[in-house]
């Protein structure tokens, strides 16, 4: 062993003590164990690896699917003072032939590589001839077929076991339920692999998901909280990518689109702007996976529905892997629904992996629908029992009203079934409702015992019921036609009235008038603190910390990496604190290893001392 597992993490990385399993993964591959690693983002799942490749004799080869996690890692691996590259197709064959001479001369600690080249013969060869300390396989989840982010090429790396069945090997994923556990560990022949399943609960994350009524102006008032903030905001088609990002733009907001679709040098110049400056806000289509090591995204906003609770969980766990307090807010309605399932239906993929998605697009509407601790249902369908509630959710900080809607249940399911199972939930509200329309006489609807029955309940209210009933499994949506709604097994019950059903109180769509918003911020001001970034900076130490953000952004500038590179907010928020005078004092704060400090130590106490 070159040098302790403690040793490497403070004097490299600045951090005092390892958290939950890390020292034991730590010790397990550097001895020479397999391992299988779930944690969530943001726990600490690089350093499972990288710690034992700076431990081990050899070079530590880290599979990867993603581009610009590679970058990132490997700028932030190079400012800590490890000697780390990656190879990959934004290389070109000189830079790549480089990288290559330093494996096979023991150069690097760390060497970072997509699947596609690894698996080539004449890398394989590379590796033969070189000093191999672990493979680490990230975001292993990537093996599984019915998985939500599967890679062929992924099945293909248990050529690793058995050309070089002597070197320990580490699958880490973030996103597994049982079932993936299961594929990963027969996929990767990782059986006698030893298993760590950190709890995947992102504490810092507050889950909040609304009804949509007026997409964009829900967005909106959601973002008034984050100006000036990184974020991603997904929607479910490139075209809508586009047109959001222009609009929040003329809003006066950074926003920049980010699609499969764009051209490779505008798509590559928007994720080096969102990366390397502050405030930027990425709005992206919700099948494409960024692969960010981006730690101070402060929201995750969805404008359409994901398509199941892993992307959900995926998505939003690009926010706040800081630790630092973050938003995930949701808008959805029953149009998203009527969207994806028509994908689903239309797409070429066989029946058994329609069904599939089916399921888990239930198992999706099932979270969104609960009024339960969202906390406790997100972590339940993924095997783990929380035991209480978070208190940082909407349901828990605003509970949600329920009623019986046994009745208005009933009505909406005749509704269905008197106008033939074949059309959508706007012709069915609009017959509910005793609406005149030419569509309505043209099938004669008003003359139906359940025209105008619902006029108890508003369109929005019918439009929520509507939605509830599918999430229920009482109705289901006409994925091969065009969204009509149709009775289930389920629902006969219902309309018997052997199952009575409780709803979520639905409301109308709220009006917030420009002076309520105007005294709201007037209160803010009144307070002793100002909000940051998702935290409090107290007033007067506001102009300490600006002081400190520009002293970053100038340093990274310099270096040509993100200014989180440099040092994260947590970081920044220590020294805020703690008010380090000396290169000794600021050695202790996390995040500030030997290396980070010799470079940039001089600066941040030049800094402190104007203060």
């Amino acid at each position: 062993m070159k040098s302790s597992a403690q040793k490497i993490l403070h004097e490299v990385f600045g951090y005092a003590h390892f958290r939950g399993a890390q020292a034991e993964i730590v010790e397990q591959v550097a001895n020479g164990g397999d391992a299988l690693v779930l944690m969530p983002t943001g726990g600490g799942k690089s350093l499972c690896y990288q710690i034992p490749s700076m431990m081990r004799h050899g070079v530590g080869i880290v599979v990867s699917p993603l581009i610009a996690l590679m970058q990132d890692q490997v700028d932030a691996l190079l400012q800590a003072g490890v000697k780390a590259a990656f190879l990959n197709s934004s290389l070109d064959a000189q830079a790549a032939r480089r990288v290559e001479q330093q494996l096979l001369n023991g150069e690097l600690d760390l060497l970072y590589v997509a699947p596609e080249r690894l698996l080539t013969g004449r890398f394989l060869d590379l590796l033969a001839q070189s000093d191999i300390a672990l493979f680490a396989i990230d975001e292993a989840h990537c093996v599984s077929q019915w998985g939500h982010d599967f890679r062929p090429e992924y099945r293909e790396l248990t050529v690793l076991h058995q050309r070089f069945p002597d070197i320990p090997r580490i699958a880490l994923t973030a996103t597994a339920d049982a079932p993936t556990r299961r594929e990963i560990i027969e996929r990767l022949s990782l059986d006698d692999a030893r298993q760590y399943v950190s709890s995947f609960d992102r504490p810092n994350i507050r889950y909040t998901i609304t009804q949509k009524h007026d997409g964009k102006a829900q967005l909106l008032d959601f973002l008034q909280d984050h100006r000036d903030e990184a974020g991603i905001v997904y929607c479910l088609s490139r075209k809508k990518v586009e047109a959001t990002a222009e609009w929040l733009s003329a809003k006066g907001f950074t926003a920049l689109p980010y699609h499969a679709g764009l051209d490779n040098v505008v798509r590559a110049k928007n994720q080096q702007r969102f990366l390397r400056e502050d405030g930027v806000i990425i709005v992206a289509t919700i099948a494409f996976g960024m692969g960010i090591d981006k730690p101070d995204v402060r929201f995750v906003a969805h404008l359409d529905l994901p398509k199941s609770v892993e992307s959900y969980y995926q998505e939003t766990g690009r926010g706040g892997r800081d630790g630092l307090p973050t938003d995930a807010w949701l808008a959805y309605g029953l149009g998203d629904v009527v969207s994806l399932s028509q994908m689903i239906e239309t797409s070429e993929a066989p029946m058994e992996r329609k069904r599939l998605e089916k399921q888990k697009l239930d198992a999706l509407l099932g979270f969104c629908e609960t009024i339960q601790c969202r906390r406790r249902t997100l972590l339940f369908y993924f095997g783990e029992d929380y035991k209480s509630v978070c208190g940082n959710c909407d349901n828990c900080l605003n509970p949600p009203k329920t009623w019986d809607g046994t009745l208005a249940a009933q009505k909406a399911l005749s509704a269905v079934f008197r106008t033939g199972q074949r059309f959508g939930a706007v012709h069915l509200v609009e017959v509910l409702l005793g609406k005149k329309s030419e569509r309505i006489s043209q099938f004669g609807h008003d003359k139906l015992t359940v025209y105008g029955l619902g006029k108890d309940q508003s369109e929005t209210q019918w439009r929520g019921i509507f939605r509830q009933l599918v999430a229920m499994g009482l109705l289901a949506v006409d994925m091969e036609g065009f969204g009509g709604l149709s009775l289930t097994e389920a629902s006969r019950v219902v309309l018997k009235g052997e199952r009575s059903i409780t709803l979520r109180e639905e409301q109308d769509a709220p009006k917030t008038s420009k002076q309520a918003r105007a005294a709201e911020q007037s209160k803010d001001r009144a307070t002793a603190k100002a909000k940051k970034s998702g935290f409090e900076i107290p007033e007067n130490d506001e102009p300490l910390w600006q002081a400190l953000r520009t002293a970053r952004m100038a340093i990274a500038k310099q270096q040509g990496v993100p200014p989180y590179v440099i040092f994260h907010d947590a970081t920044l928020l220590e020294i805020l604190r703690v008010k380090p005078q000396s290169l000794d004092e600021l050695a202790d704060i996390t995040g500030v290893g030997a290396t980070k400090l010799e470079r940039y130590g001089s600066a941040v106490i030049e800094v402190m001392a104007e203060f």
